[in-house]
């Protein structure tokens, strides 16, 4: 079962059938919200909305152990995850990109579940972070779909929820990012612990700071404006990619 993490403008999932809604306990605490599980076209596929149904949980408060557990929990066997990003270099606003590859740059986040204590050490391997064969699957469905996406990016990921400054974006452009963005991780590294292959669709929704429009401050109004018209894209890409998300392997 295709499992969806929505993030900034995707709080719902308008396309989804819904079948039920289920709230998971989990031992990591409460998800982010309920779960909500129906039918995307035709395929069965299971939402979640990362920042609660009202946008009311900052990046840095997300229980990313618990929404991953309770996906697994429940069945997922894949999760596409959409994150709304900065754009630091090769990309501009409105642009949809599937990464292949992050750097972490979060700190105090709970981000392993092989947290010691009683448990046996593990060392899961993050070479390629996101799963080579999901990645294409997305790509293919948005060339099914005539949709425009960027084949690749580096995601950085950030704390928030502040954004960054003018010279911490040129930092991260002098590391190998393009993209900025403060949901990445550590989602991406406890799918990996739980073997769920995991991808992103990134909606660009604005220049990081000091590039383009951006180059003396970030407008607000202006990524609403991105998003509102971007998400629409996101629907379709989506619904495209539901039945080719069968059979997925790492």
């Amino acid at each position: 079962m295709l499992a969806i993490i929505g993030g900034t403008g995707l709080t719902r999932l308008s396309t989804l059938a819904v079948a039920h809604r289920e709230v998971v306990r989990t031992p990591y605490g409460e998800p982010s919200a309920a779960l909500v599980f129906g039918q995307l076209n035709a395929q069965d596929a299971v939402f979640l909305a990362r920042h609660g149904h009202g946008h009311t949980i900052p990046p840095h408060r997300v229980n990313y152990r618990a929404n991953l557990w309770a996906l697994k929990d429940r069945g997922a066997t894949a999760v596409v995850a959409v994150a709304s990003v900065g754009a630091i270099c090769r990309c501009a606003p409105g642009d949809l990109v599937v990464p292949h590859q992050l750097i972490d740059y979060t700190s105090g986040r709970e981000h392993t579940f092989f947290d010691g204590g009683d448990q046996q050490v593990v060392h899961v391997d993050f070479t390629q972070p996101y799963s080579t064969e999901f990645r294409a699957r997305l790509l293919a469905a948005a060339k099914e779909a005539n949709l425009a996406v960027v084949d690749g990016g580096v995601y950085g990921a950030v704390c928030g929820p502040r954004l960054e400054t003018a010279a911490e974006i040129d930092r991260m452009e002098r590391d190998g990012a393009t993209l900025v963005g403060m949901t990445g991780m550590p989602e991406a590294t406890l799918a990996r612990e739980l073997g769920l292959p995991y991808a992103a669709i990134c909606v660009v929704v604005n220049h990081a700071a000091g590039r383009g429009d951006s180059a003396e401050e970030i407008s607000m109004e202006r990524i609403a404006k991105v998003l509102e018209t971007a998400m629409d894209r996101v629907h379709i890409l989506l619904k495209h990619v539901a039945p080719l998300a069968k059979g997925h392997q790492r």
